[in-house]
């Protein structure tokens, strides 16, 4: 009977020891993904506050820029876009985070284009509200370049931890399914916004 007592105790350890690890993990891998959620929200602060700088920008230039219309409505139509895909965006669905690189894409070269073509308005420069929008957007856009990289660099741990073994068994398991980077898709997109004035 002792010996069957000990059998016992025995399984009873091992079952405990492996709930343990098993539990471990789990609890790992909530945290790698609450982290890189976490990270897209920081993203998603910053895009927002691009967006709501993009019409006082516009509205600013309108003024000096009144034959440059096209432009201006492009930049206010890829917002309008971009702000639409952050809306729908998921960092479990690969298709939504591109189309939201591609609206970002879009945005940025439609920026781009804006601040090349205000280059023709010297008042521009000069204009006290243009230079501080201006300013916002830069350090915006430098919050939204940091806070890419530390979404990604949470994605790629968290995609790392979900893919090794034995940790896949679990991730497996629970339905903890791979994120998305947050990727550059066109070449356009690679080059900064330039904000001079």
């Amino acid at each position: 009977m002792t010996t069957a007592i000990t059998i016992l105790v025995i399984l009873v350890g091992i079952v405990f020891v492996i709930a343990l690890w098993v539990i471990g993990i789990y609890n790992g891998l909530v945290k790698l993904r609450n982290l890189y959620r976490n990270a897209f929200a920081q993203i998603d602060v910053q895009l927002k506050r691009r967006y709501d700088l993009i019409p006082n920008l516009v509205e600013t230039a309108k003024g000096f820029m009144k034959h440059e219309r096209e432009t201006l409505e492009a930049v206010i139509e890829a917002r309008n876009t971009a702000s639409s895909a952050r809306q729908n965006v998921s960092t479990e669905d690969a298709s939504s985070m591109g189309a939201l690189a591609a609206a970002e894409g879009g945005l940025g070269g439609a920026l781009g284009r804006f601040f090349a073509l205000s280059e023709a308005y010297p008042d521009i420069k000069s204009n006290a509200n243009m230079m501080q929008v201006s300013e916002e957007l830069t350090s915006t856009e430098n919050k939204i370049a940091f806070s890419r990289q530390a979404y990604n660099d949470a994605v790629t741990q968290y995609n790392t931890q979900t893919e090794v073994f034995p940790a896949s068994l679990i991730a497996g398991t629970f339905n903890f399914s791979a994120a998305s980077l947050f990727e550059v898709t066109e070449e356009a997109e690679r080059k900064a916004v330039k904000v001079e004035f």
